[in-house]
């Protein structure tokens, strides 16, 4: 009788992954990330402030404090290297960035002022600091000040072409904290930034952020803008409410625009939008009878 060929070197006995293999270890973390990315879109869609609040406290407790998850000028270096992580054990990683990159082409920069967990933490912090503290910004001044951003962007994709250095993120971003890990310097240098955005609203985002202006470029391609009403030709009343500099005039700044609802909500206010008032005047003069000559 032939006996079958023994395997010397043990093929055989290797197991085979399989997807339920791939899946298990990352499964808590993708339903966490599918839950409060869920959620964010609700309170969007929604224009409910205390879901807006709710989410912006959810993106610092969960995506800063707990699992410092947070799209970094470092996933911009990945793509300029062409070097992403390997698909099967970085899915929580694919989803998170197809999740930005669609919202974006979507609404534009929705990360920004939904799902950063430091976006959310200079937002609430704007929310509870008294408004008498605010500097407005000249707009003249502002709208010279935003392109900040995309020089910062340049100069360190520059960088990183030429030195491939990583470790340049610490110096433009101040994500790192919520790891709770950073040099003396880098901590000095962020309780600066905390200070100064107690006084200019979202100062980093605004101005600073690098990843903000990758965001702001593809957001050109923006597919659902906000509305505008014929009246917003003259009215400022949501130029005066915007905290992003994103309105100027008439004009949506999609690049500036982070979707935060709040030109949005005064949009649907009958009350307080112009454009509902002169609706109310001309349906009412409509129907007021003729006075006689």
């Amino acid at each position: 009788m032939i006996q079958p060929e023994v395997d010397p070197w043990g093929f055989d006995e290797q197991p085979v992954e399989t997807l339920a293999d791939v899946l298990a270890p990352q499964a808590p973390d993708l339903m966490a990330l599918a839950l409060f990315l869920a959620f964010a879109y609700v309170s969007f869609r929604r224009k409910s402030v205390r879901l807006k609040y709710l989410a912006l406290v959810l993106a610092v407790g969960y995506m800063g404090f707990t699992k410092s998850t947070l799209i970094s000028i470092t996933d911009v270096f990945r793509l300029v290297d062409r070097d992403l992580p390997v698909f099967r054990s970085a899915l929580v990683w694919y989803a998170f960035a197809g999740f930005t990159l669609v919202s974006t082409v979507l609404w534009g920069r929705f990360y920004c002022g939904r799902v950063c967990a430091f976006g959310a933490l200079t937002q609430l912090t704007d929310a509870v600091l008294p408004s008498r503290w605010r500097v407005e910004v000249p707009r003249a001044i502002e709208r010279r000040a935003a392109w900040i951003k995309f020089a910062v962007l340049a100069g360190v994709l520059a960088y990183y072409a030429a030195t491939h250095n990583v470790l340049v993120y610490r110096y433009v971003e101040p994500f790192w904290m919520f790891t709770l890990v950073g040099t003396t310097p880098m901590w000095i240098g962020l309780g600066v930034l905390l200070v100064a955005t107690a006084f200019v609203r979202n100062l980093y985002c605004r101005f600073l952020c690098p990843l903000g202006a990758t965001l702001g470029i593809i957001s050109n391609l923006t597919m659902f803008r906000i509305k505008r009403w014929s009246e917003c030709q003259t009215c400022r009343i949501c130029q005066k409410a915007c905290g992003w500099g994103a309105i100027d005039g008439p004009k949506i700044l999609v690049t500036e625009c982070v979707r935060c609802d709040d030109c949005e909500r005064l949009y649907a206010d009958q009350q307080k939008c112009p454009h509902w008032r002169i609706l109310d005047y001309r349906a009412t003069k409509k129907v007021l009878p003729l006075r006689p000559v």
